[in-house]
């Protein structure tokens, strides 16, 4: 990639800096340090001064799980060196974070493709606006991408090692390992960096299956799926390696088995909504829904008037639920008993529909994630198909919806036009079983389908090569009919 660099010294420079300038624009006039933020920052804070992992209750300290250590460890990071909760330079490193991710995207279009679709890449990455958004927000997207980003990129130069018979015990072995690594650090930020390791190694497991069933004789089987395998131990050490110590912490503070953070981000006596989260996935399908009913469940007031008519299948539904919501709304409160109603009125739904419960609604989540504006960042209205925002940011919601979609068809057209792209049953497979997870989430929030977009960008990016130039698979490690490896 360096030498791709110093050869395009000019066309680099420019795409950088218009990038730099993007993410610096968001920073200056849009940041966002939301509560999560917060909460990241005195989880840090509490770590970095008191030596305890925990967030601050009533004014005292308390020992936590509920949070993943990646994110507070980046900020303790950055308020031992520039002063605490200065969030500015967070946002300024994950700016640079961001502009790192674009370089390993260009390198992954140059190792499949040729250097004009690296070009295409860096330029299509550098100014895409949604992942320079997420740059100025104190969130963990920007590091998540990265390390996802990092993971693909030396997955790919772990699968070449495979085809160009590359001896496995010298440069292999670091790439691989350091594909686990990335996939741990994903992991580490969010819980759900887990189906990257899972993508990865399903992957590799189809490919050992395929050595297995082509090699003949026994011997030749060996040698062939010898370094499949050592690839395969080399990924789950390397990813699984960095949850050790935060496995064992918590059972020696919290006496809780929790090698990862709970389903719902709850303190061990916290209640779990488990009923009023059934019920939410009987009607979910828009990120408007969660921001006017999901998150203000429990602590604010919640105006029934926003629930959508699909909430309701018949008119005594309809008076269960506003009785569920006039007990919430006197003091704003989940308790043990309300959380039971609302489980035995999803219950009923559900019995009522199997099939929108499990098949219709996660589509519709999914395809609201991966096609609404993603202006959610900024102070456009939500609810911008109604067009009765302000001009401004309704032409801002309308121009990222058609942008957003313009990355998503060119994508889409990349991969039906070149089916036998190099590492195409990897990409696949990660962009379909993450969509899979998030249509179970009873939040679909777009921002979680960003992990994804790098490989939205590569797809895209294919277009700016001719077809018949396009690498195929044949001489890919996934087709090759017998074994080549040393």
């Amino acid at each position: 990639m360096l030498g791709l660099v110093r050869k395009h010294a000019r066309f680099f420079l420019g795409v950088t800096l218009a990038g730099l300038a993007l993410r610096l624009l968001w920073v200056i006039y849009f940041p966002a340090v939301v509560d999560d933020s917060r909460l990241y920052a005195d989880i840090a804070n509490n770590w970095l001064q008191h030596g305890v992992y925990g967030i601050t209750d009533s004014g005292q300290i308390t020992s936590t799980f509920s949070r993943l250590p990646g994110y507070p460890g980046f900020l303790a990071a950055i308020f031992a060196i520039f002063g605490t909760n200065n969030f500015h330079a967070v946002l300024l490193i994950q700016v640079f974070f961001d502009l790192g991710t674009c370089f390993l995207i260009a390198d992954l279009a140059r190792l499949i493709f040729s250097e004009r679709a690296a070009k295409a890449a860096f330029l299509l990455a550098a100014l895409c606006p949604f992942l320079a958004n997420y740059a100025a927000a104190a969130l963990t997207e920007t590091l998540e991408i990265f390390f996802t980003t990092l993971a693909l990129n030396l997955a790919i130069r772990g699968l070449l090692c495979f085809r160009d018979g590359t001896n496995f015990e010298s440069r292999a072995v670091r790439i691989w390992l350091g594909c686990g690594l990335s996939i741990g650090g994903c992991i580490l930020l969010r819980p759900d960096g887990g189906i990257l390791y899972i993508s990865v190694a399903a992957y590799l497991l189809q490919l050992l299956l395929r050595r297995l069933y082509a090699a003949r004789p026994a011997e030749s089987s060996i040698s062939c799926t010898r370094p499949i395998f050592a690839a395969g131990l080399l990924l789950t050490i390397g990813a699984l390696a960095p949850l050790i110590p935060w496995t064992l912490r918590n059972l020696h503070t919290l006496h809780r088995f929790q090698p990862l953070a709970p389903r719902y981000a709850t303190e061990s006596d916290e209640l779990v909504m488990a009923g009023f989260n059934r019920w939410t996935k009987t009607w979910m399908a828009d990120y408007t829904s969660v921001q006017e009913i999901y998150w203000r469940v429990p602590g604010d007031v919640v105006d029934l008037s926003r629930l959508p008519r699909r909430a309701f299948d018949s008119a005594e539904q309809r008076q269960q639920t506003v009785l569920l919501f006039a007990d919430y709304n006197q003091n704003h409160e989940i308790t043990s008993e309300l959380d039971g109603r609302f489980a035995a009125l999803a219950a009923a739904r559900i019995h009522s529909n199997r099939l929108r419960y499990y098949a219709w609604l996660p589509a519709l989540r999914i395809a609201d994630m991966w096609l609404r504006p993603r202006s959610e960042m900024l102070p456009s209205d939500p609810r911008w198909w109604e067009f009765d925002d302000e001009p401004l940011w309704l032409t801002v919601s309308i121009a990222f919806l058609l942008l957003n979609l313009a990355y998503v068809a060119a994508a889409t057209v990349a991969l039906l036009r070149s089916r036998a792209i190099f590492g195409i049953g990897l990409f696949v497979l990660f962009l379909a079983l993450r969509s899979i997870f998030l249509g179970t989430l009873e939040n679909p929030e777009p921002r979680y389908t960003l992990e994804c977009y790098p490989m939205v960008i590569l797809a895209a990016a294919s277009l700016f090569i001719a077809r018949e130039r396009i690498p195929r698979i044949e001489n890919s490690p996934e087709q090759t009919p017998q074994c080549e490896m040393p």
